[in-house]
């Protein structure tokens, strides 16, 4: 075996693989999209291309990955692999202080991180793109909508000296749009491709055994199923009624799509038969999900499902659509067959076969069931620890009643995993991306699924370094054939539309990238509230010129001057705190800034089940009662350009500083008499701590004459007459002066 001999790779490591070291010199010519199947080392390729860069541009790498455990993974391996320091090669997530996470960053000279965290970092001014000189982004598909890659590619395009991107995936997926979405979004200008079929891919290729088994779905389920379907055929049938049309086998998306397009016709044209066709979509979805659950999962999480169903109808604040259903005697039917059923599916015995069989033949071998669901990740775990021991490896996600894993925890199973403290290891998709796991001998899909991504992603567990064998669990005449045809028929169109996009970019004239290197940023200051950060607004604001300081603000969600403060809702927002009475104590909060405001997003504001005149009600209790102004914006970017012209406004035109209001409780004395006199008219945050320095006390400056007034800094003839009128008139003739004249 040959190794990779390189000034900044450590001898005897790195395996010399001719196609990954034509991949990377490409790489290091253009930002590039690498597309090779898991196993066949795309970290390899990424520490080629890194190696070059540190060792000729002098500068910093930044390797992007989208879970802890992988960030961990890459980490080791770039530590096993560079000849960089250990300690200058760094690990960051979310899990990390702030305060750790600028010392690392500094200090680094490869940062292995999450996305999330460094567009965070980013926008907080914690951490600087200007000397990165290759950023990596693993799992390159996720590269669409808000992820976290679009804001960061963006961002290192327009801020750093010498940029060079490398983007690595197994599989971009098949629809051109979302092709062509990740190369414009991650600013790619040459894509590189295998598959274990080239020629020299071959020779590295471990075997793979791929085997389908289709299990008969007994009667009784059978019978469920059916009750299931009369109660689907009964709301499609009325939704058609409603004017509505519906596929009549609609996908989950479809559906969902539908859903959106009917919640936009509300808020546009407020029909009554739009309100119920909403309620009736919201049924079709749910009995679509136990449908799936009953044919394709198991009749565990089936009844675990329609016992939500029946606690949500029956609960204070429960859905329209779950009361519905649990009032639908075919539902109810369905219920009682389920509760009566001795036999689980027969997926459940098979996988168990399967696993007996596969350690009676390979006693150390390492299994992975992947599943789509979380309740059927539990129950199989369940079942599969009866014959070996079984652990789940789930997402950090929180649900009701139910605890994520923590990115610590992951990287502990995993590693439990590797070590054969569990043979067998039950994931959902967040196993599908990336893991480590050379010994892995066998996967399973316990359902078919219709995503290409997902299903390469799947079969790359296994068949990396020896022999490895996948099978495919379908119940016959479900959706699970379906699924599984699906994505084949994705998966082969994949590598054409590939094709296609690759031709493109070599037929195009390369002008290069737009790399703005004299954007200056404004001298405009926001503080922006640190639950605002998952919002589009605040990477706009930023990409605007926002000088933004992350606080956890107690009032606003942005303030914008010592007067002027911005609480933001969007429309659902705005709804939810109408219906669950806060919407009037966060307003009340907010009047502790002179000029408060509230910014509505979204347009259509009648698109919830909640009464025309309530949400009109509302809005006029604000605007007269609350005398709160409301802006109307469309969406985060009109949001954000409002908030910059009104901050522009306030510290460029009125001279006025950026100070964060608290609530009576946390503040000094100090804070409230500065408060106090900010509060007057004309006088604001700077000009009340020349008052207070000057004379110290609220009484001196109340009984303090014109001329001894416009002895402060600041403080001229106008802000002094006022001074002198407010603390002057009584009350019973304030009436008689107009206060705009000052």
């Amino acid at each position: 075996m040959e190794f990779v001999v390189h000034p900044m790779i450590k001898d005897g490591i790195l395996e010399r693989r001719l196609y990954q070291i034509t991949i990377a010199m490409n790489a290091l010519i253009k930002n590039t999209l690498v597309i090779i199947p898991t196993g066949l080392g795309k970290t390899s390729i990424a520490v080629l291309v890194i190696a070059s860069r540190i060792l000729n541009e002098k500068g910093k790498a930044l390797f992007l990955a989208p879970t802890r455990p992988l960030v961990e993974q890459h980490a080791n391996f770039l530590k096993r692999t560079l000849k960089v320091d250990e300690n200058e090669i760094v690990a960051m997530s979310g899990e990390d202080e702030p305060e750790k996470r600028v010392k690392l960053w500094n200090s680094a000279k490869v940062i292995v991180a999450t996305p999330q965290v460094v567009e965070n970092d980013l926008i907080a001014g914690r951490a600087s793109l200007e000397d990165v000189v290759i950023a990596v982004f693993d799992e390159a598909h996720r590269a669409v909508g808000n992820y976290s890659y679009v804001f960061i590619a963006e961002e290192y395009m327009r801020r750093t000296k010498k940029p060079l991107i490398l983007a690595l995936t197994a599989s971009p997926g098949s629809d051109p749009e979302r092709i062509m979405e990740v190369v414009k979004n991650l600013k790619i200008e040459s894509i590189e491709f295998r598959t274990e079929r080239d020629e020299d891919v071959i020779p590295y290729v471990s075997e793979k055994e791929i085997e389908w088994i289709k299990v008969e779905v007994p009667k009784e389920i059978t019978t469920i199923k059916e009750k299931l379907e009369t109660s689907l055929k009964i709301r499609v049938r009325r939704i058609k009624e409603l004017g509505i049309e519906i596929p009549e086998k609609a996908t989950k998306r479809e559906l969902l799509e539908l859903q959106e397009v009917i919640q936009n016709e509300i808020g546009r044209t407020q029909r009554p038969e739009l309100f119920e066709a909403s309620s009736i979509l919201a049924e079709i979805l749910k009995i679509s999900h136990a449908i799936e659950l009953i044919e394709t999962q198991s009749v565990e999480s089936f009844r675990s499902y329609l016992n939500k169903i029946l606690k949500e109808s029956s609960s204070k604040g429960g859905s329209k659509a779950s009361k519905s259903i649990a009032n639908d005697p075919s539902f109810r039917d369905a219920l009682i067959l389920a509760m009566r059923l001795n036999t689980e599916h027969p997926k459940i015995e098979k996988l168990k076969e399967i696993i007996r069989t596969q350690l009676a033949e390979k006693e150390d071998s390492r299994i992975i069931v992947f599943t789509n669901y979380r309740d059927s990740a539990d129950f199989l775990v369940s079942e599969i620890s009866k014959i070996a021991p079984a652990f789940k490896f789930i997402g950090q996600a929180d649900r009701e009643n139910e605890r994520g894993m923590k990115q610590k925890e992951q990287v502990e199973v995993l590693q439990k995993f590797r070590e054969g403290i569990y043979k067998v290891l039950v994931a959902t998709s967040i196993g599908e991306e990336g893991l480590d796991i050379p010994a892995t001998d066998l996967v399973v899909f316990y359902e078919a699924i219709p995503s290409e991504i997902r299903a390469i992603q799947r079969k790359g567990r296994t068949g990396r370094g020896r022999k490895g064998k996948i099978i495919v669990l379908m119940a016959k005449g479900t959706r699970d054939e379906v699924y599984y045809y699906t994505s084949l028929r994705k998966e082969r169109a994949m590598f054409e539309k590939l094709k296609e996009v690759k031709l493109m970019l070599e037929k195009r004239e390369f002008k290069g990238q737009a790399r703005l290197l004299d954007f200056e940023r404004a001298g405009i200051k926001i503080l922006v509230d640190s639950r605002e950060m998952r919002s589009e607004v605040v990477k706009i604001l930023r990409e605007l010129g926002a000088n933004l300081e992350i606080k956890n603000l107690e009032v606003a969600d942005y303030v914008l001057s010592d007067r002027v403060a911005v609480e933001r809702k969007t429309v659902d927002d705005f709804v939810d705190s109408l219906i669950s009475e806060r919407l009037f104590s966060q307003l009340l909060n907010l009047k502790s800034y002179q000029r408060p405001i509230l910014v509505l997003e979204g347009g259509n504001l009648y698109t919830r089940a909640v009464h025309p005149n309530a949400i009109r009600g509302a809005i006029a209790t604000i605007v007269t009662d609350f005398g709160i102004p409301m802006i109307f914006t469309k969406d985060e970017k009109e949001t954000a350009e409002f908030l910059i012209a009104i901050a522009r406004r306030e510290q460029e035109e009125k001279k006025r500083e950026v100070v964060e209001h608290y609530g009576k409780t946390k503040r000094t004395l100090k804070e409230e008499q500065e408060y106090i006199v900010s509060a007057i008219s004309n006088v604001g945050s700077v000009i009340a701590k020349n008052l207070l320095e000057h004379f110290q006390t609220i009484e001196r400056i109340a009984t303090a004459s014109e001329k001894e007034l416009m002895e402060v800094p600041k403080v001229g003839k106008k802000t002094a007459e006022h001074i002198r009128l407010l603390m002057t008139t009584p009350y019973s003739e304030a009436d008689k002066y107009d206060i705009e004249n000052f």
